[in-house]
């Protein structure tokens, strides 16, 4: 009798279909078709996974604090491998390759299938082959998780070889190309009546530009390569200054990008990010919010909530259906957010 609900169940899974409390299906939604079939403004989120040795309580913490909230889907971030050394008590240093944040595809698993929730992994090129791509993407398949942002990713100190045989994607719109071959059914070798993949596929966006192309125009060239190899959706970079997201979007819309565009927004919580997020997200903090938090640095968590409050509210107003939240590892100033708005 075990081994029967377990294949329904397994069934289930690989359908992305599930029974809520009521014992109601529930079908896995890609997030344009969150965003096309919500009535009210709808919030999701972006959580990192827990450092390598630690457990996953603290996600699912998380995403408990998340759920009276609703969350149409949750992106969890993924990373590559990096090179630490480590001297032993003989003095001789060792190389290591690790990642320091293993775990994106079962995290996903585990918050889908736990908690119904859509759950969006991020794709990388770097660090990644088109094979290893492909892979993930059988794998997510079968936890019923059609929903994936396709980003090139962050420059690390290692450069992982390429075994001969193997190749990578250079650029996010190489990778949204294969993505796009996979909806299609065509794999890196040819498989003789190969199923398609059911994909959502989400992109990032700049409305400061990324740090890597000479002006806004040209990322925007950038990014609409991106949207024409295959993207569904655009999920922004964090901004603070509205204005900012409002002109992105404009000149999105005059380049021909029509797909829609989420704004991507975080909580400053301490004074250490007003020189932190500028290093690391090469975005820029509004004069008046850093003064404030530097005139106060014990109040900064409230300020970044205040703050995070009113650019929630400017948004909403003016027509914005899905706010996305960078969070991270904690809940708490969000969950006040959302409280207020």
């Amino acid at each position: 009798m075990g081994g029967i609900f377990l294949i329904l169940n397994l069934n289930i899974l690989v359908l992305g279909i599930y029974f809520n409390d009521n014992n109601e299906w529930i079908i896995e939604m890609k997030v344009i078709e969150h965003i096309e079939k919500a009535n009210n403004p709808i919030f999701s989120f972006e959580i990192i996974p827990p450092k390598r040795g630690k457990n996953v309580q603290e996600i699912i913490n998380i995403v408990k604090d998340l759920q009276p909230f609703n969350p149409p889907y949750i992106d969890v971030t993924s990373h590559s491998a990096e090179a630490y050394y480590e001297e032993n008590n003989d003095g001789i240093v060792k190389r290591h390759i690790r990642k320091k944040r293993p775990g994106t595809i079962s995290i996903c698993g585990i918050i889908q299938n736990r908690f119904k929730i859509d759950t969006v992994p991020h794709l990388l090129c770097r660090g990644f082959t088109k094979e290893e791509t492909e892979d993930a993407i059988i794998e997510l398949n079968y936890l019923g998780i059609h929903n994936v942002l396709a980003i090139r990713g962050d420059e690390t100190n290692y450069k992982k070889p390429i075994q001969s045989g193997r190749s990578i994607n250079v650029y996010a719109s190489d990778l949204v190309s294969q993505l796009d071959k996979l909806r299609k059914g065509k794999y890196l070798d040819e498989i003789l009546n190969a199923d398609s993949m059911n994909l959502c596929i989400g992109v990032g966006g700049y409305p400061e530009k990324h740090f890597e192309a000479p002006n806004l125009k040209k990322d925007i060239e950038f990014l609409k390569n991106k949207v024409d190899a295959g993207a569904d959706y655009i999920v922004t970079q964090m901004f603070f200054k509205n204005e900012d997201f409002f002109n992105f979007k404009t000149e999105c819309r005059n380049a021909g990008i029509q797909v829609p565009i989420v704004p991507g927004i975080k909580i400053l919580s301490s004074p250490k990010q007003l020189t932190s997020i500028p290093k690391n997200f090469y975005v820029n903090i509004p004069n008046s919010l850093s003064n404030e938090i530097e005139e106060s640095p014990k109040h900064a968590q409230q300020i970044g909530i205040d703050w995070c409050i009113k650019q929630s509210e400017e948004l909403l107003n003016n027509g914005v259906k899905n706010l996305h939240y960078y969070i991270m590892n904690g809940a708490e100033s969000v969950t006040k957010v959302l409280k207020k708005i």
